[in-house]
């Protein structure tokens, strides 16, 4: 089975590549005297803060490497609501060129978001409404990554636990098997109660394993990986929204009392100014909002470190070939130190999240306060 999986992971990277090769695009910058000399100048100086932020921003395309002046990327589709003509419109984001050319009226800024322009124009047409944006961003297609290794990966742990119920676990499910029994017994169990956390099982498994697998994916420094997911705010605010909905829709009788009506409080904190109730209600809002805040800050906090030390080897080469080679050793080293800590710091984060998801949840469905 071990075998199996290897040869679907086999097939699934053929075809990986052969789709990378298929709509790899190249774009050759064209050059002028003016332009030479306007280059020459850049050259001169490295704009470490535009580098890092490139890395870890959201784009509609998948940049591979830059070689000299051919930019290896892969296009990811665009999707647009366009609200003055109530239509959809789809292509593919090499169109834009990178942002040099616009298409169907339509083109992509500096800080990746599409704008309307007027015709045979880059002007923006502030007469004409925004569309509303359903493209596949680079985060996007990281999700799907994610979620297509995850699938991989249980659809085959599943499939020899049905095959084999009663035989030691061996391969990819001996190493899964401590992961799923510490998420179902150290943090489903002990938060929740013994009675109660099966139902919750699936919801924090999803989370858990969601988290850790895109922290994962997020420090491979090459295609497929590189995508920073967790590290964006939009995704840890969905993540956070479901803790906030399961949560909320979980609770029993008791734990909406505590929230109206807080059990061993003086009456006057709570009639006639609700100061209780309020209190209570904000922390309904603050608790998803820590989750969110929590891990988009440590994700985002550990790409920008390891960036800013690759950074400073192009920051000391401009002034100095030698001062670049020298820091190239310190800066390296440190790098290399803050990804095996990130490795540590990806799995962390998965279980505070989770963890913190948890007790919520058993906080919600506790039978008495």
């Amino acid at each position: 089975m071990l075998l199996r999986f290897n040869k679907t992971g086999l097939y699934i990277s053929i075809i990986g590549i052969l789709m990378f090769f298929l709509s790899m695009e190249t774009v050759h910058a064209e050059s002028g005297e003016s332009e030479n000399h306007q280059e020459q100048s850049k050259e001169k100086s490295v704009d470490a803060g535009n580098i890092i932020l490139g890395h870890v921003q959201d784009f509609h395309e998948w940049h591979i490497a830059t070689i000299g002046e051919t930019h290896i990327t892969i296009p990811l589709p665009i999707i647009l609501y366009d609200k003055d003509q109530s239509k959809l419109i789809a292509f593919m984001s090499s169109k834009f060129h990178h942002g040099h050319e616009s298409y169907k009226g339509f083109k992509l800024t500096d800080k990746s978001n599409i704008v309307p322009v007027k015709p045979g124009t880059m002007e923006v047409d502030n007469t004409r409404q925004k569309p509303i944006d359903f493209s596949i961003t680079k985060t996007v297609a990281g999700i799907f990554i994610t979620v297509i290794l995850m699938l991989l990966v249980f659809m085959t742990v599943a499939k020899r636990y049905k095959q084999n119920p009663d035989r030691a676990p061996k391969g990819l499910q001996s190493l899964m098997e401590p992961l799923i029994l510490f998420v179902q017994n150290d943090i489903g169990k002990n938060s929740i109660g013994e009675q109660k956390y099966e139902r919750f099982m699936p919801f924090l498994f999803t989370m858990f394993f969601f988290i850790f697998f895109a922290n994962l994916i997020g420090l491979i420094p090459f295609f497929p990986g590189g995508a920073n997911i967790t590290g964006n705010i939009s995704v840890t605010l969905t993540l956070a929204l479901f803790t906030f909905l399961v949560t909320n829709f979980s609770g029993n009788k008791y734990y909406w009392k505590h929230v109206f009506n807080t059990p061993g409080v003086p009456w006057w904190l709570k009639f006639p100014l609700p100061l209780m109730p309020i209190v209570e209600l904000l922390g309904l809002i603050t608790k998803p909002f820590v989750l969110m805040v929590r891990l988009f800050a440590n994700i985002l906090a550990g790409h920008i470190i390891i960036l800013g030390f690759i950074s400073l080897i192009f920051i000391f080469g401009v002034t100095n070939a030698i001062a670049g080679y020298g820091v190239s050793l310190f800066s390296v080293a440190f790098s290399v130190f803050i990804n095996f800590l990130e490795l540590l710091v990806a799995f962390i984060q998965a279980y505070v999240f989770t963890l913190l998801t948890a007790l919520y949840l058993g906080d919600a469905v506790q039978e008495s306060h």
